[in-house]
């Protein structure tokens, strides 16, 4: 093993992709779905939702599921795609695989759930349209800068992925890119 070299998806390159993902994992949805809502309400619980208890434990299960999405796509972009979320080290290769077979944009849909299932969890509503606005950035962004981003770096292969996943509600079927 001494006498082989590392190639371009190599170990080093894993390293440093899995490293920086780490960081703008901290930095960017940590301070969206954590720093976000506790500085909005607090984290105070507040009298349920239309008085509906049931409410929070749905919180409870978004907030689990977008803490799992968001991390398996994390992973995907460093292991699959060899580079990052953070646009200033985009992954070398188009991800196409985890939940990026459903939708789109796991990412911000793990984001939103996240900061949704506090608003739920802790019945607050300023939390909640915190979460609705921050979809809303998160659409004018994929619009503006994203996609247009991905179609130029990955011409064909973004194009048949958009002709078979959509943006924001996810497919009921994995989809698998025929070779």
């Amino acid at each position: 093993m001494r006498g082989q070299a590392i190639n371009s998806g190599g170990l080093q390159t894993r390293i440093f992709a899995l490293s920086g993902t780490a960081v703008f994992l901290f930095l960017a949805p940590g301070t969206l779905a954590g720093l976000g809502p506790w500085w909005i309400g607090g984290w105070h619980v507040h009298a349920p939702f239309i008085g509906f208890t049931a409410l929070r434990a749905f919180g409870g299960l978004l907030m689990a599921a977008g803490f799992a999405i968001l991390i398996e796509s994390f992973l995907g972009f460093a292991l699959k795609g060899l580079g990052t979320p953070a646009p200033i080290y985009p992954p070398k290769r188009l991800v196409v695989t985890g939940f990026y077979r459903y939708v789109r944009n796991p990412m911000y849909i793990a984001v939103l759930s996240l900061i949704l299932g506090q608003g739920l969890i802790f019945g607050d509503m300023w939390v909640f349209v915190y979460g609705l606005i921050s979809w809303c950035a998160f659409h004018l962004f994929v619009l503006v800068y994203e996609e247009p981003t991905l179609r130029r770096s990955f011409p064909s292969n973004y194009a048949l992925f958009c002709a078979n996943v959509p943006r924001w509600i996810p497919r009921l079927t994995p989809w698998y890119e025929s070779n």
